[in-house]
């Protein structure tokens, strides 16, 4: 049975992810840039929200990052540290924890974005609130949306989506068997329910 919902759905509100903010150049590292951010739903599209967002990582080691969304002027710390084999990976530090992060969030009534640990028991993640065959049909649905896109969420009929271009055959794979195995745990629950009705 699923949880009773005492906390609030942290997926429900918005969050900052910086290497995606790096990997789609709405932030360029040995830069200062801005550019306009907008939130969607995943699997939809639906625009749930839209801001500005500028950055100056000019220096190597430390920047900061500004948010502007609505009455929300945030400005958050940046900070770089050297990967083992070469390079830098970027982190926001958390205003409220002073912790590094590569994601920070703003769930539902908050007004700012800081990260997981610093909302403590008053957050939850989405899944934390499904049942256990509520996770596998979620689960195999995320699979499917990351290897081909909303068109194979919903489809459950055998045919595994197809190979994004660019993908180890090896690890397109090990994500099937995954997405397999999540699917087979719905339709043993879907097994169940139907045997229910003949009792």
């Amino acid at each position: 049975m699923a949880r009773p919902r005492e906390r609030v759905r942290l997926e429900d509100g918005l969050n900052l992810d910086l290497n995606r903010l790096i990997q789609h150049r709405l932030v360029r590292p040995g830069m200062a840039w801005g550019s306009t951010i907008i939130w969607s739903l995943r699997h939809s599209g639906r625009q749930t929200a839209v801001g500005r967002v500028s950055a100056d990582m000019t220096d190597e080691q430390h920047g900061w990052l500004r948010l502007q969304l609505g009455e929300l002027d945030q400005r958050i710390n940046l900070v770089a540290h050297e990967r083992h084999f070469g390079g830098r990976q970027w982190y926001f530090v958390c205003p409220a924890t002073g912790r590094r992060a590569s994601v920070i969030w703003r769930p539902p009534g908050a007004r700012q974005f800081a990260s997981r640990q610093a909302w403590g028991g008053r957050v939850a993640y989405g899944s934390q609130f499904e049942t256990w065959h509520d996770r596998a049909l979620s689960g195999t649905q995320e699979i499917r949306y990351r290897l081909a896109g909303k068109d194979y969420i919903s489809v459950l009929d055998g045919m595994p989506p197809p190979k994004p271009k660019g993908m180890h055959w090896k690890t397109y794979q090990q994500k099937i068997k995954r997405c397999e195995a999540y699917e087979g745990l719905c339709f043993q629950h879907l097994e169940q329910f139907l045997l229910s009705f003949k009792r």
